[in-house]
């Protein structure tokens, strides 16, 4: 059972940056794709980001290319979310998510890749 916690969200004004931290419980942290989501009031869960297992390969949603960096640091056991030029439109709770790979370097951007949720955090960007 993994358990994930996120961190780093807050209250910021449009055009800052904000970075993300989610730290795993699991010690073999490398066997599992990582992403992060986000849902806002009244809407359904997105991707935002995915990355594998070593870092590779990343994806990203078309309304954050450009403006978002997924990276994870397998040894410290956290995946990270940069965030820069936030837009109100970026307000949500965001998620980070791990699914487990036993081999294969994708990533994986659909929800239901995912057995393992964390709590979110908040991110709430003002015009």
């Amino acid at each position: 059972q993994v358990q994930l916690e996120e961190s780093g969200g807050g209250l910021v004004q449009a055009g800052d940056s904000l970075r993300l931290s989610c730290a795993a419980s699991e010690r073999t942290f490398s066997l599992y794709a990582m992403a992060w989501f986000r849902q806002a009031p009244g809407k359904e869960r997105e991707v935002v980001a995915a990355i594998s297992r070593f870092g590779g390969n990343t994806y990203y949603a078309d309304s954050v290319k450009g403006r978002f960096s997924i990276s994870r640091d397998n040894p410290k056991n956290t995946v990270y979310l940069q965030m820069n030029f936030l837009k109100p439109e970026d307000t949500s709770v965001y998620y980070c998510a791990a699914h487990r790979v036993d081999y294969g370097t994708y990533y994986y951007s659909r929800i239901d890749d995912y057995e393992y949720w964390g709590q979110g955090t908040q991110v709430t960007v003002s015009s």
